[in-house]
């Protein structure tokens, strides 16, 4: 009988990052090369142990030779390739983007549960945001905090949709999805039930540790108090999906 079938070797590859020499497997993608030398890239919708989303556009880089921006969380490592992570370009860049994710909802930071503790507003302050420039969207979302332990308000939601990816690929729930068009879209759960009416949710909080923004906390929590933990989420993500 045949042996089992042997699997395909992955290459080593060499390359270099702000000018470090570099080498790593041909699989893996320029921000988890990144996070392991320790070289700041900026993302709002990448997280480690979920699947990557490419949506906030923090962790563009730039790649010698091509004019266009790349997102390192979806660039695979390239044999020779050159990458530039903190240039005068990409500083730019991050700041106009921080500052739409501020303009387009109500992002008070010193009225908010997740003041000090917010991804958000760490990126905003690497990133010399101190005034806006911009114009706010004179739009307001509701607040459902219909769950017992959990609320969502939508007015600090930036849609990097980790709540969604969580709860389908870690907790297997599928609670959340998201609805709508452009500026006007929404996180939701079910058939944009209130939550509190939500068939699926397990109510493990799991969308809650994620959510890098105060959108998604705990019940109860007053300015500064929502603490949230993501350690878990590497561990449960290897034991679902093993390589």
């Amino acid at each position: 009988m045949p042996g089992p079938a042997s699997q395909p070797k992955v290459r080593v590859v060499t390359f270099r990052i702000d000018d470090q020499d570099l080498s790593a497997r041909e699989d893996e993608t320029l921000i988890e090369v990144c996070r392991e030398h320790r070289i700041p890239i900026p993302s709002l919708c990448y997280l480690e142990g979920l699947s990557t989303w490419g949506g906030c556009r923090l962790c563009m880089v730039e790649i010698v030779g091509q004019p266009r921006l790349a997102a390192a969380c979806s660039t695979r490592v390239i044999e020779g390739m050159e990458v530039r992570t903190d240039t005068e370009r990409l500083r730019r860049y991050r700041r106009t983007l921080v500052e739409l994710l501020f303009a387009e909802r109500a992002h008070v930071c010193s009225v908010c549960v997740s003041n000090g503790h917010c991804e958000l507003q760490t990126l905003a302050q690497r990133c010399g945001v101190d005034h806006m420039r911009m114009p706010r969207r004179a739009v307001s979302y509701p607040v459902d905090s219909s769950h017992e332990m959990f609320r969502l308000d939508h007015d600090r939601c930036i849609l990097c949709t980790r709540c969604v990816r969580v709860c389908d690929e870690i907790e297997g729930a599928h609670s959340w999805d998201v609805m709508g068009r452009g500026s006007d879209c929404r996180v939701i759960t079910d058939m944009a039930q209130p939550w509190v009416e939500s068939e699926t949710c397990t109510s493990c909080g799991k969308c809650v540790q994620v959510c890098p923004t105060g959108a998604l906390v705990k019940q109860g929590t007053s300015v500064g108090e929502m603490v949230k933990d993501q350690h878990f989420l590497p561990i449960l993500a290897r034991r679902r999906h093993p390589r």
